[in-house]
């Protein structure tokens, strides 16, 4: 009946239906856990307002091409994030910029570090953490270690559940401190929202005739892994086309290997009789409180509606059939153990891995589309 077979319907699982389906004019399943297309991207209304069910997904690129892909499934409306961050009572813009320097530190010393940084630094140009704390100057150093304390350390700490001396400098090194006045979170040259949402777009890309969609199934209820001959069953029959999965690779293989530990968060959500609740669209809690950030959609999706919908993030441990896992734990013995199953699957000759859970590797959401419509072309090499 089907060609091949995809295991969710995110970005990675969707383009690459939508790929084979055009392109190859073959037929292919989708088979989702969730209710719902469109994976941690999925959005719909609440009091009118266009909310992220999964946590803020703001689009941003430097591939022309990924998108000029998207673009066929929707029309997009220009958006410029942009975070506070409460720091020492007050909220300053980040990644820290000089417009952060002086709202927190008093004007002669803000003045003084941004000279110190023009003079060492190109303009427009972003340090990692890590260069501006080897730095010999005492001023810069001291900026770098406030940085470094106040904005990432403890958050950091909240994001992956552990304390600050366990947590690996390669990890706390990456925040970068932007030499400029430039307040925007995202400095890629293609920035911006579905119009109509990112389910309204996942839609559009999947409608075709040539794709079925199974909400609410998990893939071994239908499909059966035979670990003696390698071989893939759907409804007990052997499936000889190729099976594109995006979930987690543990899981696959009946956690042969031992489970591969998760980051989730705890997604909570209110509605506010107030229309509108906070000054931006996000503002970060490093140091305060056990959630790390509150989102308020409307100032994403501008909405007419004299209530507003806030979200706060807990992040939590990822429990299996508890709660949903968002984040690879990159430590040396996890990656040992996910490279065990990815040289396992190499016995089964028609499984495709994509995707943050299969890979177990971090993806933004452009380099996942980038990622789906390169393996989609190695697909359609293979046909030609």
């Amino acid at each position: 009946m089907f060609d091949y077979i995809i295991v969710g319907a995110g970005f990675a699982g969707s383009i690459i239906a939508e790929r084979i389906a055009n392109e190859l004019n073959k037929k292919v399943l989708i088979i989702e856990k969730r209710n719902h297309i469109g994976g941690n991207c999925y959005d719909e209304r609440v009091e009118n307002i266009l909310v992220h069910k999964y946590g803020p997904h703001l689009f941003h690129t430097n591939f022309k091409e990924v998108w000029n892909y998207l673009s066929n499934f929707t029309r997009w409306d220009v958006y410029h994030h942009k975070v506070l961050a409460f720091i020492d009572g007050k909220k300053a813009p980040i990644p820290f910029n000089f417009n952060t320097l002086y709202e927190i530190f008093p004007n002669e010393l803000a003045k003084k570090l941004e000279q110190k940084l023009l003079q060492n630094y190109k303009y427009n140009s972003k340090i990692p953490i890590l260069e501006l704390k080897n730095s010999h100057d005492e001023d810069l150093k001291f900026l770098a270690d406030f940085i470094y304390e106040k904005i990432f350390l403890n958050y950091t700490a909240k994001q992956w559940g552990m304390k600050p001396e366990e947590i690996d400098s390669a990890v706390t090194a990456r925040v970068p401190v932007f030499i400029g006045k430039d307040d925007r979170y995202f400095n890629d040259t293609y920035q911006g929202l579905p119009k109509e949402g990112y389910t309204k777009l996942f839609h559009n890309m999947l409608n075709h005739p040539n794709i079925k969609i199974m909400l609410n199934t998990d893939f071994k209820e239908i499909m059966k892994v035979n670990f003696q001959t390698h071989k893939l069953y759907f409804f007990n029959k052997e499936f000889n086309g190729k099976l594109i999965y995006t979930g987690m690779i543990d899981e696959l293989f009946d956690y042969k290997f031992g489970e591969l530990p998760y980051r989730s968060v705890d997604m909570r959500f209110e509605t506010i009789e107030k229309e509108y609740f906070q000054e931006n669209a996000t503002i970060n809690y490093p140091n305060d409180y056990d959630f790390t950030r509150i989102t308020e959609f409307k100032h994403i999706h501008p909405a007419n509606s004299d209530k507003t919908v806030i979200l706060k993030e807990y992040p939590q441990k990822y429990v299996k059939n508890e709660n949903t896992p968002y984040y690879p734990i990159f430590t040396k013995e996890n990656q040992e153990r996910y490279n065990k199953y990815l040289e396992y699957k190499q016995s089964f000759e028609n499984i495709i891995l994509v995707g943050r859970l299969a890979e177990y590797k971090y993806y933004d959401m452009d380099d996942i589309v980038k990622r789906a419509i390169d393996i989609s072309v190695e697909l359609l090499n293979e046909n030609i």
